[in-house]
């Protein structure tokens, strides 16, 4: 049901706020029209290697699942996916950064880390998923979810999806939906 409700209007270039429960189908609700999107949109010669789509998380490993769920898709339409995750080295990660990515999955801290040093560029991102919003408040991320869009250019579409609307979700949803 929430890949139904949301996926004409997120095609349809709108901002979503979608709630549904942990394994609804919300990956996919999001994830598909974003991977939809990116592949039928030329990235500019000087953005060719910066990201497109950012996608947010509040855990590494729900940042692997979400990889896990569409990395085959995005190789199938010439996209490709990398994670940017806590709890393991930087050395990578800000070498796949460094070849080019066209969607970047992330926990908020690791990805305010790389932007401080210098590893990542979130200037030409045209579209934000906000996943498991509630989650990410409760874990406090967001003060650093806040300061991550400062980096995003404000026109882009935003998808918010969370089970609850509550706990601080509420501001994130007055302030970039």
């Amino acid at each position: 049901p929430i890949q139904e409700a949301t996926i004409p209007d997120a095609l349809a270039r709108r901002d979503i706020l979608g709630r549904g429960r942990t394994g609804s189908g919300k990956t996919l609700a999001f994830g598909l029209p974003l991977l939809t999107r990116l592949a039928a949109e030329k990235p500019g010669k000087r953005q060719e290697s910066l990201p497109r789509g950012l996608i947010l998380v509040p855990t590494r490993e729900l940042a692997s699942q979400v990889h896990d769920a569409l990395r085959p898709l995005a190789e199938v339409v010439g996209l490709r996916v990398a994670q940017v995750i806590g709890g393991t080295a930087y050395g990578p990660q800000i070498r796949r950064l460094s070849r080019g990515v066209d969607v970047v999955i992330a926990t908020p801290g690791r990805l305010d880390d790389l932007i401080e040093q210098g590893a990542a560029d979130l200037s030409a991102v045209r579209i934000v998923v906000l996943d498991e919003a509630d989650q990410m408040a409760d874990l406090g991320f967001l003060p650093q979810v806040e300061a991550l869009m400062e980096h995003v250019p404000p026109k882009g579409q935003r998808l918010l999806f969370s089970a609850t609307l509550d706990r601080g979700v509420d501001a994130l949803v007055r302030n970039h939906l």
